[in-house]
C-alpha cells in the first residue's frame, strides 16, 4: 500500500477580481502518495498553478487544508511556511530565476545552505548532482547568462534537489525550451523520479505528462478524473494511447 505523502480537505482559492469573485479551486479533495510522478492537466485558466502553488505552500487557499503528514501547512504564517519549503520541497519553473551576479555553484549552494551550514557537505551534494544532470565543473563555473536554456533548466533542478526535498514540485518545466532540450530534461526528472523521488508537475504538454505515473485532469478548479498510468517505459506506444483516449475523455 502506498504511503501518503500530502493531502488537501476541501482545498479553496478564490480570487476578487474587478469586484466579480473567481474561484479558481473548488472544494479540492486530493491524496498524494510518496514515491509518485504525478501530473496535473487541463486547459488554460483551469487552475492548474494555482493548485500547484497551494500545494506547496507557495500560496495559501481561501479555505481548506493541506496536509503533509501531521501538519496542515494552509494554517502556517509566512516564516513557518518558508521554512517547510526549504526543508520539503524544491521548485523547478518555466522561468528558472537564477541570479546572474553567482556562478552556477554559487546558485546551488545559496539554497543548500539556507538549510544546512555544512558547506563541504552541500558541495559534496551539489557535485553529485551536477554529475546527475551531465553538467561538468568548467560550467559550474559559468554565471546564469553563459548557459543554454537547456543547461539552465538542469542547473534549476540541482537547485531544486539540493535540500533532498521529499516533494520535487515543477511548474511547464519543458515550457520555455526547445524539443530536444526539453527532452533532456525530462529525461533528468525520469532518472530522479525512478530513483524514488516524489514529483508533482503541472504542463499542458503530452511528451511531458507521459513521464508520469498518475495523472490528474483539472477542469473548471475540480478534479474531474484521474489516470494510471503505470511506470514510465520509453517508446511505449500504450502508455500515448491511453493518456490520449483519457484526455479526449476529459474534453481536452
Amino acid at each position: 500500500m502506498k504511503e501518503i505523502l500530502l493531502q488537501t480537505k476541501s482545498l479553496s482559492k478564490s480570487f476578487s477580481t474587478g469586484g466579480v469573485m473567481q474561484h479558481v479551486l473548488k472544494n479540492i479533495d486530493l491524496t498524494l502518495y510518496r514515491g509518485d510522478f504525478t501530473v496535473i492537466m487541463g486547459a488554460s485558466g483551469a487552475g492548474k498553478s494555482t493548485l500547484l502553488y497551494a500545494l506547496s505552500g507557495m500560496d495559501t487557499p481561501t479555505l481548506g487544508e493541506v496536509w503533509f503528514g501531521e501538519r496542515d501547512i494552509a494554517g502556517l504564517g509566512g516564516d513557518a511556511l518558508a521554512v517547510f519549503r526549504r526543508e520539503h520541497c524544491g521548485f523547478v519553473f518555466q522561468q528558472i530565476h537564477l541570479i546572474d551576479t553567482m556562478n552556477v555553484m554559487d546558485n546551488v549552494l545559496a539554497a543548500g545552505l539556507l538549510v544546512n551550514g555544512d558547506k563541504k557537505r552541500m558541495v559534496r551534494r551539489a557535485g553529485e548532482l551536477f554529475a546527475a544532470v551531465d553538467i561538468p565543473k568548467e560550467t559550474q563555473k559559468k554565471f546564469p547568462t553563459q548557459l543554454s536554456g537547456g543547461e539552465a533548466q538542469r542547473v534549476g533542478i540541482v537547485r531544486a534537489l539540493i535540500n533532498s526535498p521529499e516533494i520535487l514540485f515543477a511548474d511547464e518545466p519543458t515550457g520555455a525550451l526547445n524539443s530536444k532540450t526539453g527532452l533532456d530534461v525530462l529525461d533528468v526528472l525520469s532518472r530522479f523520479h525512478e530513483a524514488g523521488q516524489s514529483v508533482v508537475m503541472v504542463t499542458h504538454d503530452m511528451r511531458s505528462a507521459r513521464r508520469g505515473n498518475r495523472i490528474l485532469y483539472l477542469k473548471d478548479g475540480v478534479v474531474t478524473g484521474e489516470c494510471d498510468l503505470g511506470r514510465y517505459v520509453h517508446g511505449d506506444a500504450a502508455r500515448h494511447e491511453k493518456l490520449s483516449a483519457f484526455l479526449t475523455e476529459m474534453g481536452w
